[in-house]
């Protein structure tokens, strides 16, 4: 059977780099053996972030995750691996805090349920879309 290597967008948010816990988000990416191809520390303005969430601008939560996300510096990673997507779901744990398995980054550093620390595309199609976003060809290293 092939091995399926993947890459994937990670983002460590605004409340991770404002609590200085994204370094230890980052040791924990590492041990799990998802390999960071590309890292840069980003300020989303509003219509960047809006442009980045757009496929949620119907949902009620839009406008104060578009809030919360350009509040401040996020550092956005581009992360590969065989499995890398499915890896880095799981390292992250539920989106909620309270429901994430106890061994997971959102379970260990997030507060609520918009302040869950982390970011990570769902699929193989969003992971496209979302690298592109933040990273250019000539940024992803080997």
């Amino acid at each position: 059977m092939p091995v399926t290597v993947e890459r994937t967008l990670a983002i460590i948010k605004p409340d991770a780099v404002k609590r200085r816990v994204a370094g230890r988000i980052v040791s924990r990416i590492e041990t799990a053996g998802l390999r960071i191809v590309a890292c840069r520390m980003v300020h989303l303005s509003r219509a960047d972030a809006a442009g980045f969430y757009a496929v949620h601008a119907e949902k009620p939560f839009y406008g104060s995750l578009v809030k919360f996300m350009s509040s401040g510096p996020c550092l956005v990673l581009a992360l590969e691996a065989e499995q890398a997507i499915s890896r880095w779901r799981g390292l992250m744990g539920k989106t909620d805090p309270a429901q994430a398995a106890a061994d997971t980054i959102r379970r260990e550093f997030g507060t609520s349920i918009e302040h869950n620390v982390s970011h990570g595309s769902d699929g193989r199609k969003t992971a496209a879309f979302e690298l592109g976003y933040f990273f250019s060809g000539l940024d992803l290293a080997g």
